[in-house]
């Protein structure tokens, strides 16, 4: 693992599959943002990574280093671990959201209060260029833009969807 620190809060890191780019499949593109706070979250980043790459569900383009930074909202917890997949899947905005809530669920992840500690936290950043506001889903996230955890990872992306 290559760490680099770039301030006092933030240090981003890279692993064997972050960053990485894979050969272009074919679907519609997402860029999905991930995080964790809870036990081993980089070995966990590296499991999501291999089983995504096995699902039929979609297809992996390219992820971002990994970012380490502070927690917002609820601040009395460990700093979290975040970074980002751009993925290419044949299903629609709502199913992808059932896809990676089920995936959160396989990787130990519990509710338990908003901004809390997480072993997996998976966010639907974009998808293609949709624009949606439903109660279970918003395209574009609404805080991609005011948070440091998408924007620095983000810079670090070849494939691009913002």
């Amino acid at each position: 693992m290559i760490k680099r620190k770039l301030d006092d809060a933030h240090t981003l890191m890279k692993t064997a599959g972050y960053p990485v780019v894979f050969q272009v499949k074919g679907g519609h593109r997402a860029l999905l943002g991930i995080g964790g706070n809870i036990g081993d979250v980089i070995r966990r980043f590296e499991h999501l990574l291999y089983y995504f790459k096995r699902s039929s569900m979609l297809s992996v383009i390219e992820t971002a280093p990994i970012l380490k930074n502070p927690p917002f909202g609820y601040k009395e917890q460990g700093d979290f671990y975040n970074s980002l997949i751009l993925i290419e899947t044949m299903l629609t905005p709502r199913a992808l959201l059932r896809y990676v809530l089920r995936v959160e669920k396989v990787f130990g992840r519990k509710r338990l209060f908003k901004d809390g500690p997480r072993t997996l936290d998976i966010d639907i950043l974009f998808y293609e260029n949709v624009n949606m506001e439903t109660k279970e889903l918003i395209l574009p996230h609404p805080e991609w833009m005011n948070r440091n955890s998408v924007l620095i990872p983000l810079l670090h992306m070849k494939g691009s969807m913002v």
